[in-house]
């Protein structure tokens, strides 16, 4: 009898900031909607263009996985990679705030798991 978790099993969600766009595809296809999302808009301009671009620059973002089906319909329609499964099933919470998980929790720069 084997314990081990498959490498490819879907566990949790987890987000790479620097690669979201804040395109709000995730919080749009999201049937339960546990995904919420905030940016503000910044212009740039690289030397030698015409005109200046505006960016969306992620503000926040967070998964309630109380509210989450776990379909995977946000990983599928991130154009940019940005969300993606990861192995681990550990999301226990002493209450259900605790299972709202925000950039720190999801990009593992806060990881308390």
């Amino acid at each position: 009898h084997n314990d081990e978790i498959p490498a490819a099993a879907h566990g949790y969600i987890a987000l790479t900031p620097a690669a979201c766009t804040s395109c709000m595809l995730c919080v749009r296809e999201c049937p339960s909607w546990c995904i919420t999302l905030e940016s503000h808009a910044v212009q740039t301009s690289e030397p030698g263009a015409r005109r200046p671009t505006t960016v969306s620059v992620l503000d926040a973002f967070t998964i309630d996985f109380g509210l989450c089906m776990f379909c995977g319909i946000c990983v599928e329609v991130c154009p940019f990679d940005a969300l993606e499964w990861t192995p681990r099933f550990d999301y226990a919470a002493s209450d259900r705030s605790g299972l709202v998980q925000a950039i720190d929790q999801l990009s593992g720069s806060g990881d308390q798991r």
